[in-house]
């Protein structure tokens, strides 16, 4: 009598524990489910807002991307009056900001014990010879300019922040301005210009250095 009994009760219990286990299913699946709430609007308004990556986006910039504190220059010629005094190389430079190879300028091994760089575009003074340096890098390298010959704006692309040079007097493209390189020059600062901006003249410096000012004080 024992082993029909003992039977019996563990039949018993196998449907209970499968009812109960229908019977949890069935509640489970008739439980409202609740969806975790949006984001916040501020949360949508951040992400939307979010730069885009500065170094990829530069490959896509033609020119560069400038801050510029005046935008006004005395020589307001249009391009199309720079395209018929300058060669298509010097118009690809000092005009819409390109950049020759390096070792390959005329002025980078160029030194003169007295003389002015001047703007290859318009001739306004730039540079003395006497602020020219040696600095292996490839272009003409000054430590300084003649007062008010060149103006410097932000550029950013390359996914760098950058000085652009710029002439004063036209707004032509000249190069780069880095300091704290370590050069051993009475600024630390190293302009670092596309000899395709610049023409030489063995002119007095004294002349040059009031011709720029002349140009400053109408900028």
């Amino acid at each position: 009598m024992l082993f029909p009994r003992f039977t019996t009760f563990l039949r018993t219990t196998a449907t209970f524990s499968s009812l109960s286990v229908t019977a949890g299913i069935t509640i489970f699946r008739r439980l409202p489910l609740s969806l975790p709430p949006p984001p916040p609007a501020s949360s949508r308004v951040v992400l939307r807002s979010m730069p885009t990556i500065p170094f990829l986006s530069s490959f896509f910039s033609s020119s560069a991307t400038q801050q510029q504190d005046d935008m006004s220059f005395p020589d307001q010629r249009p391009d199309s009056e720079w395209q018929a005094v300058l060669s298509p190389k010097q118009f690809r430079i000092l005009r819409e900001k390109g950049t020759e190879a390096p070792f390959t300028g005329e002025y980078d091994k160029h030194f003169a014990d007295a003389g002015v760089y001047k703007c290859a575009g318009c001739q306004a003074p730039l540079y003395k010879a006497s602020h020219k340096f040696k600095s292996g890098c490839g272009w003409p390298a000054y430590f300084d300019s003649l007062p008010g010959a060149v103006k410097r704006n932000v550029d950013n692309t390359l996914g760098m922040q950058r000085t652009e040079i710029v002439c004063a007097n036209c707004g032509g493209h000249l190069g780069h301005v880095f300091k704290g390189e370590g050069y051993a020059t009475p600024t630390d600062e190293r302009h670092c210009v596309n000899s395709v901006s610049l023409k030489f003249s063995a002119e007095d410096e004294a002349a040059a250095a009031k011709d720029a000012g002349g140009a400053a004080s109408k900028a």
